[in-house]
């Protein structure tokens, strides 16, 4: 492994580290040389543990890899501090706990984003790919593909929180819960027609018979219903929901329980399935938010 010392602006994060420490006089010639020593070593150990099956003789890539792991670790670690980086890095173990936290950190983004195996077990090998870096890359963007992976990662365990703190438990298609927002408004809606019982997927066939009474059909009520069940989260899930949330949520949300009124009116003239599903889908191309999308059988 060659890590080149480039312009602090520039390259994966350890080598700007790298290079600061030897513009600041913090990094002798000799602590340069361990630390490189320490990274060789976890390549040929990456390389061994990984691509003994695929492609051992490829340890420059390897060597990549290990860059991109050490480079977000080590931001991590030292809250993009390259002082900070410096005392990490000079440890006996800093290398090795950079790794050990980058790959963590990968390992944390990837559980929704594994499809089938991977070269890297637990590791998205996208997400690998996105972060490894030669030492001399002029503009490494594996802590963006990292921010992005991450925030990927916290929409879909909201979504999850939110199935399992307001639905009743059972088999559920996650192509039906994609969207964060959807998922929460749905929920909302639910507990305004059942007085805030858990979401079963049966509010068709119930829609005939709930009783939609007038004083749901306004704003502040809305609001209301949303501010009552996130209130029922984690603090920390419930504020990162609110950010997800569009300014027009609220809105959106009162627009469907507009819409599940005509749908009603259907419901109750007992129509045929499919002028019911004309229905949805003339206002679905408006934009319902929060109207279950599931098809019943």
């Amino acid at each position: 492994m060659q890590l080149v010392l480039r312009d602090e602006n520039q390259g994966p994060y350890l080598s700007r580290v790298l290079a600061y420490g030897r513009t600041e006089e913090l990094l002798s010639n000799e602590q340069l040389g361990q630390i490189k020593a320490k990274a060789i070593l976890m390549s040929l150990k990456f390389a061994d543990k990984f691509y003994n099956k695929y492609k051992m003789h490829l340890l420059e890539e390897a060597a990549q890899d290990v860059i991109g792991i050490v480079s977000i670790g080590l931001m991590a670690l030292s809250d993009q501090s390259q002082a900070n980086a410096i005392r990490l890095l000079l440890t006996d173990d800093g290398v090795v706990k950079s790794f050990q936290k980058g790959w963590g950190m990968l390992t944390k983004v990837s559980q929704h984003r594994l499809h089938g195996k991977s070269v890297y077990g637990d590791v998205d090998k996208v997400l690998l790919d996105q972060v490894s870096s030669p030492p001399d890359c002029d503009e490494w963007q594996g802590w963006a593909y990292y921010q992005e992976a991450l925030a990927e990662h916290n929409r879909q365990q909201s979504i999850n929180a939110l199935l399992a703190q307001f639905y009743i438990v059972g088999t559920f298609d996650p192509m039906d819960y994609i969207n964060l927002e959807s998922t929460l408004a749905e929920a909302v809606l639910y507990r305004i027609f059942f007085d805030g019982k858990k979401v079963r997927q049966d509010l068709k066939r119930r829609m005939a018979r709930i009783e939609l009474k007038d004083e749901w059909f306004n704003l502040e009520f809305i609001e209301l219903q949303t501010k009552v069940a996130l209130a029922e989260l984690p603090n920390e899930l419930a504020d990162a929901i609110r950010l997800d949330l569009g300014k027009h949520f609220n809105a959106a949300l009162l627009r469907t329980l507009h819409f599940s009124r005509s749908y009603q009116e259907l419901a109750i003239q007992n129509a045929s399935p499919e002028r019911l599903e004309r229905l949805e889908y003339k206002e679905g191309l408006i934009g319902l938010l929060g109207w279950p999308i599931y098809i019943d059988l």
